[in-house]
């Protein structure tokens, strides 16, 4: 047996050092590498609902609508008037003295024009509500829509990086074939083409997943971690109710189709404030004179009556407000209709994509591929038609993944036409 030699068994020692520090290494790189933070659908709709600026802004306008229905609450405040003077004899029999007088007025406003007016700016704060719940629902589905686009990129980006793989492992085929003589170089010159084109188009899905992803964090005012990542799948189906039903809570939930409600009701009772305040109340004085002599206690009643100023004006511009507004609503709820029909149009048709590509195009693809790439090792065909087939098996599976999104599309402005984002989380 030959002995090592002190030299050997030095580079033997360091090379068993070195192999013991590869774990400890490996798992030191391996910690290096931040992990992205999970965002379910819910989690991440409350995050951007939390911190959006814009929302938050706009739930600021419910405390404004309260203070002002308090506004109209408020009671006229009472008057008193106080005055002196002096009393000069102007006969022999009158006594001279100073003269003191005081009045307590207190205005009664118009029962009828009081109450309205106040049920008015309760239909305004419960209006402002229901705006409030138009930009919620609108957040909500703009953070879907963006999810499911990310969703959309990062697969396109799986499916055109499978592609680069694919390509990668046909063009070493091809070099091994133009180095022995067995094909022409300029099918290789092709295949390092369509590679470089396959690795430019999937960094491109690449980037703008990221991009994506920058806007979801915009949504939340940047509050969303450095390192995150969306849960889900773009998936086949999407469970929505049937189209009579989304109708009918459209015209029930639907926010706003609920504030052009609102804000016709709250017309409707300050017309009814307007009219009652051609008399506009009644003011009580109690007044009361003190001179040398005598003390005067007098009690009465001030009323404004309407024979110059009947509010006819603004009578006439409330009315007119109040037609158009009723005509916006009728309008609108048939416009909701036609929006959820066509909505639910565009799902069947995606439904239909799905079923007919993932069923039959995709295998047709895939089994056309698979024949090329056979008669192309057996000198059938050349590599101009296993490329082919790449790009049309690429082109379905694309095909695929968009259908799939407008699938998610068109069940997001289903729930958004419908109202279901208003006031719960989406599912």
């Amino acid at each position: 047996m030959k002995l090592l030699s002190p030299k050997s068994i030095g580079h033997l020692v360091l090379a068993l050092i070195c192999a013991a520090q590869l774990p400890a290494l490996a798992q030191s790189a391996d910690s290096k590498v931040p992990l992205a933070v999970p965002f379910s659908m819910e989690a991440l709709t409350r995050k951007v609902l939390e911190h959006n600026p814009r929302f938050q802004d706009t739930l600021r306008l419910k405390e404004q609508s309260r203070a002002a229905t308090l506004s109209s609450k408020a009671l006229a405040n009472p008057k008193l008037e106080w005055a002196q003077g002096q009393d000069q004899a102007r006969v022999a029999s009158a006594v001279p003295g100073s003269v003191q007088a005081w009045t307590l007025a207190q205005f009664i406003e118009n029962p009828n024009s009081r109450s309205s007016r106040i049920r008015a700016f309760e239909m305004g704060e419960q209006e402002i509500q229901y705006k409030v719940a138009m930009a919620r629902q609108d957040l909500v589905a703009d953070i879907q829509s963006r999810t499911y686009e990310y969703f959309l990129r990062r697969d396109l980006g799986r499916v055109l990086q499978d592609d680069y793989d694919l390509l990668l492992l046909v063009r070493d085929r091809i070099r091994i074939r133009v180095e022995s003589g067995e094909a022409p170089r300029y099918e290789l010159i092709k295949a390092d083409a369509e590679v470089i084109n396959a690795r430019q188009r999937y960094q491109t899905a690449s980037l703008q997943a990221e991009q994506v992803l920058l806007g979801i964090n915009r949504l939340a005012a940047g509050n969303l971690p450095t390192h995150w990542l969306p849960e889900g799948l773009l998936g086949d189906e999407a469970f929505v109710p049937s189209l009579e039903r989304l109708q009918a809570q459209a015209q029930d939930l639907n926010p706003e189709l609920m504030a052009i409600r609102s804000q016709v009701a709250r017309l409707e009772l300050a017309l009814q404030s307007t009219r009652a305040s051609k008399w506009p109340g009644v003011e009580l004085r109690y007044t009361q004179t003190t001179d040398a002599q005598l003390t005067q206690n007098v009690m009465g009643l001030q009323v404004q009556i309407p024979l110059l100023d009947r509010k006819e004006g603004p009578i006439a511009e409330q009315l007119t407000e109040l037609n158009r507004m009723r005509m916006m609503l009728d309008g609108r709820a048939a416009e909701l209709k036609q929006q959820i029909f066509q909505s639910w149009k565009a799902l069947e048709i995606a439904r239909s994509r799905i079923e007919a590509l993932s069923k039959g195009a995709i295998k047709e693809a895939e089994s056309a591929l698979r024949v090329a790439q056979s008669a192309y090792r057996f000198g059938e065909r050349g590599i101009i038609d296993v490329l082919d087939a790449q790009r049309v098996l690429q082109s379905v599976r694309i095909d695929l993944l968009e259908a799939r999104f407008q699938l998610q599309a068109a069940r997001i402005q289903l729930e958004l036409l419908s109202g279901q984002y208003a006031q719960t989380n989406p599912s």
